[in-house]
């Protein structure tokens, strides 16, 4: 049987869209809801980044100080790994895939020890400075 009522009240919603948040207006206006929903999906490509590029895996602790240090760990490194991604422009696994073969040896020999750096190819070398190089602020 057809529900008349609800699907009037559908055809009169069309195209509307509701945002629900518990913030106060007078904390963050309308538009502010609207763009920071806008941005929700990069905190979803942040879960994700989080669950492969990082390796993350599940936690099996009970203490809150375990917990909370573990995530400590995990945001910072999310975090980092978004300032990689915005300063070189390439995404973090690419980054890693990259950099991950240039490795330094250091050998020790009684007393001795001498510490070897990597060649350095000049593709990679732009990625190590573009890391570097002094966050621009607005």
């Amino acid at each position: 049987m057809l529900d008349a009522a609800s699907l009037a009240r559908a055809r009169r919603l069309v195209g509307l869209k509701g945002y629900v948040t518990n913030i106060p207006s007078t904390v963050m206006s309308a538009g502010e809801v609207i763009s920071s929903y806008h941005d929700l999906w990069q905190v979803e490509a942040s879960f994700r980044m989080s669950k492969t590029d990082l390796r993350a895996r599940p936690l099996f602790a009970r203490k809150r100080d375990a917990i909370e240090a573990h995530l400590t760990v995990v945001f910072t490194a999310l975090a980092v790994s978004r300032e990689v991604q915005n300063r070189t422009g390439l995404a973090i696994r690419n980054v890693v895939r990259q950099l991950r073969p240039l490795r330094s040896a250091t050998i020790a020999i009684n007393a001795s020890s001498q510490t070897f750096p990597p060649e350095i190819p000049a593709d990679k070398q732009a990625i190590l400075e573009a890391i570097h190089r002094p966050r621009l602020t607005h």
